[in-house]
């Protein structure tokens, strides 16, 4: 099986519309993997990815015919520079397709998006326990910006 699933993987691509069902349950299957509750539906990611105004950029990998992992990118500004970046807010690979360097692949296809998007960095997050991802972001080429500085938030 992994064999012919690492052939099969037809291409990095942007997500379109038929890619929504499926996308949505990999939003989940990781917000359950991180112990959220996801709130996500069909119609919220079909605003934020396809709407008036998409808000963020989303790009898939596709195996046997459907999205079997992506990538969510929103995008950031350093005004005051007059520089653009985007966030890898998400990256995920369905399991049963994991070591296969659909990952890296996926971190490869969000570089391309941001040039295209004219961004001079990527940024990404994690939580402080998930070596392995550090590991694959440092082995990418990302460098380490832990942060100290004071952040806030409020519910609007």
């Amino acid at each position: 099986m992994e064999g012919s699933t690492q052939k099969s993987i037809a291409k990095i691509r942007n997500a379109n519309h038929t890619d929504l069902p499926h996308l949505r349950k990999m939003v989940q299957a990781l917000a359950e993997q991180h112990g959220d509750v996801p709130q996500i539906t069909q119609e919220i990611l079909e605003r934020e990815i396809f709407g008036i105004v998409p808000w963020i950029y989303v790009i898939v990998a596709e195996a046997d015919g459907r999205a079997v992992g992506y990538a969510a990118l929103c995008p950031l500004i350093n005004l005051q520079m007059g520089t653009r970046g985007i966030d890898m807010h998400h990256l995920f690979v369905e399991p049963a397709f994991r070591a296969q360097g659909i990952g890296k692949r996926l971190i490869e296809g969000a570089m391309r998006k941001a040039r295209e998007l004219s961004c001079s960095q990527i940024s990404v997050g994690t939580h402080p326990d998930n070596l392995d991802a550090q590991a694959v972001y440092l082995a990418c080429g990302f460098e380490r910006q832990d942060s100290s500085h004071a952040k806030f938030r409020i519910a609007l």
